[in-house]
C-alpha cells in the first residue's frame, strides 16, 4: 500500500506479486477504487498475483486517491495519472486489465501510449447506447454531489462540463471507433450484457480492433475457472518471452 504524490495530486496504490507487471483499473464508475475488485465475478488480485506484478490503484477522486477538479476535467486526466504513475514505479511496458470503465481507461492509455502495453483485458467495457446515456450522466450526478458536499466551491458549471466530457461523447467515451480500429495491441475482450456494459459495445469493440477476441461467457459460476485460465493463458502468452 503506497501513496503516489504528483503536485496536488495524490493517487493511492498497491502492488501484489512479481513478475511481469499488470496495471489494474477497477469497475465502479467514477468511484473506481481497487477494494472493487473483492466485490467482482473474480478478483484479478487474487488469479494473477502469483504469475504477474499486479498493481491496483485508486482512481483520482476514488477511494484514496485526491485531485483538484476542474472545468477541463476528462479522460485525458486519467491517462495522464495512469502514465505518472507508471514512470514513478519504472515500469516501461506492461498488461493493463480494466473492468467497467476500466476498459475505457485501458483504450485511452493504448491509444496515448501503444508502445508500452503489451496486451489489454477489457472486462465488460462500458459503452453508450440507445438507453444508458441518462444513467451515465446520474451516476456522475451521485458522485459529484458527494465531492461537492465537501468543495462547495466547485461551481454548478465546472461539474456539467466536466460530466459532458466523461459521458457526452461515443461509443466507449474515451477513444473513437476509428482509434480502436488502429489499436494493434493484443486485447481480449469480457463481453458486458446490461444497461452500463451493452454487449454490443463488447461485440463492436472486438470487431473493430485487428488483434481482439472475445468471450461472450465468463462470470458466472461455472465459467469463471475457465475465465481465469483464459486470461492467464492470453497474459503470459503476450508477456515478453525472457520475462515469462
Amino acid at each position: 500500500m503506497a501513496v503516489f504524490e504528483r503536485g496536488r495530486i495524490s493517487l493511492y496504490y498497491e502492488t501484489h506479486g512479481d513478475g511481469f507487471p499488470i496495471l489494474l483499473f477497477a469497475p465502479g464508475g467514477m468511484r473506481s477504487a481497487a477494494s472493487f475488485w473483492a466485490r467482482s465475478p473474480w478478483n484479478p488480485i487474487e488469479a494473477l498475483s502469483s504469475r504477474f506484478r499486479v498493481i491496483a490503484m485508486d482512481q483520482r477522486n476514488a477511494g484514496r486517491s485526491r485531485a483538484p477538479i476542474g472545468e477541463r476535467d476528462g479522460w485525458r486526466d486519467y491517462t495522464d495519472d495512469h502514465v505518472a504513475l507508471l514512470d514513478h514505479l519504472r515500469v516501461d511496458r506492461c498488461h493493463l486489465l480494466g473492468g467497467c470503465i476500466g476498459g475505457s481507461y485501458c483504450l485511452g492509455f493504448i491509444a496515448r501510449a501503444p508502445e508500452r502495453v503489451a496486451s489489454a483485458v477489457l472486462q465488460q467495457p462500458i459503452g453508450l447506447s440507445d438507453a444508458n446515456r441518462q444513467a451515465f450522466y446520474e451516476m456522475f450526478d451521485g458522485w459529484a454531489r458527494e465531492l461537492g458536499a465537501k468543495d462547495p466551491s466547485i461551481s454548478a458549471e465546472t461539474w456539467t462540463r466536466f460530466r459532458e466530457t466523461m459521458y457526452g461523447g461515443d461509443f466507449v467515451f474515451s477513444a473513437t471507433r476509428e482509434a480502436v480500429a488502429k489499436i494493434e495491441t493484443p486485447m481480449l475482450v469480457l463481453m458486458g450484457n446490461d444497461l452500463y456494459h451493452p454487449e454490443e459495445t463488447s461485440r463492436e469493440i472486438a470487431r473493430l480492433a485487428p488483434r481482439a477476441e472475445l468471450i461472450e461467457r465468463w462470470k458466472d459460476a461455472e465459467s469463471i475457472p475457465a475465465t481465469v485460465a483464459r486470461v492467464t493463458e492470453f497474459l503470459t502468452r503476450h508477456t515478453p518471452a525472457r520475462l515469462r
